[in-house]
């Protein structure tokens, strides 16, 4: 694994939503919300996460969205880039758009639908891998992709592979974060994928956080991170329980539509709209977010950028 600057990649980098208007990506609302999470303490950006819904999105304002978030940024903390794709070819100039536009990493997912082999799996990493200078994380999402990355294919993937630097791991498994810690060593980063998770995962030895309740209570999420990596559990505990309704929330529905529109009753986005099939929360669901927003005393917010 090639040499990583110590707090490089480590800490709550919130996988952004994409803030649609009338079908378009907003990009204007992008920007603010890069400035919203630089103000309250996130130690960086993901862009085209799942959060994100990047596969309602065309490939070009993919690239598009890696480049107006590394523009806000201007090199005040480091821009991940969601580049996975279900297409290879896709996944290849996603990467190497990002590169171009000054991303400070790739994560790239496993190719969903297809149910690859896993030694398909190790070719296709090395492959995608070898055509960038940016180091390289895996997003294991089963859930989503419907293919699942064993211990050993990531190893054979980091035997040709030295750009490979850690992985995003969203499943409920310690035993497998804590077999990666134990293979690769402290310096593999590990993200935390679930945000139910993130306080146990941080505790063995997680590098930090892609969670989507970061895009709602982003200070929160960046301090928990904190606590756990300056030895105070105690804090981190508590800011544990503080989030847990919040993160719980993440899954009343498919993500990111409560988070959209909590956001939304935030005044963080002037609307939770969503492209199809992904539609905003029905009255039920709206109501019990109400409910939830009231007890977390996550408070209202002026949009970021307005007077």
């Amino acid at each position: 694994m090639i040499p990583l600057e110590s707090g490089f990649l480590r800490g709550s980098y919130p996988p952004l939503v994409t803030p649609f208007s009338r079908g378009a990506v907003d990009y204007e609302t992008y920007a603010r919300l890069v400035e919203f999470q630089l103000a309250e303490g996130s130690h960086g950006i993901l862009v085209n996460g799942t959060t994100g819904e990047p596969s309602t999105l065309t490939a070009d304002e993919r690239a598009r969205l890696v480049k107006v978030a590394v523009e806000t940024v201007r090199g005040r903390v480091p821009v991940v880039a969601a580049t996975g794709s279900q297409s290879h070819a896709e996944t290849v100039w996603l990467t190497e758009q990002a590169e171009a536009a000054g991303a400070a990493a790739a994560l790239v997912v496993t190719p969903y639908y297809l149910r690859p082999p896993q030694r398909g799996l190790v070719e296709y990493f090395v492959d995608v891998g070898r055509r960038t200078r940016l180091p390289l994380l895996l997003y294991h999402i089963p859930g989503r992709a419907a293919v699942a990355l064993e211990a050993e294919t990531i190893e054979r993937i980091a035997a040709r592979l030295p750009t490979l630097v850690g992985i995003k791991q969203a499943v409920n498994d310690l035993g497998f974060v804590s077999q990666l810690l134990d293979r690769f060593g402290p310096e593999f980063r590990v993200f935390v994928g679930l945000e139910e998770l993130s306080f146990p995962m941080l505790a063995v030895g997680a590098a930090g956080l892609m969670n989507a309740v970061g895009n709602v209570a982003p200070r929160k999420v960046a301090r928990l991170y904190e606590a756990v990596a300056s030895g105070s559990l105690a804090d981190g505990r508590a800011l544990h329980a503080a989030l847990f309704e919040v993160n719980r929330a993440v899954f009343w529905d498919t993500n990111p539509i409560p988070i959209k529109y909590m956001m939304k009753r935030l005044g963080l986005i002037p609307d939770n709209e969503h492209r199809l099939p992904m539609v905003p929360a029905d009255e039920r669901l709206a109501a019990r977010l109400d409910a939830l927003l009231e007890r977390a005393q996550l408070g209202t917010r002026r949009p970021v950028g307005t007077a």
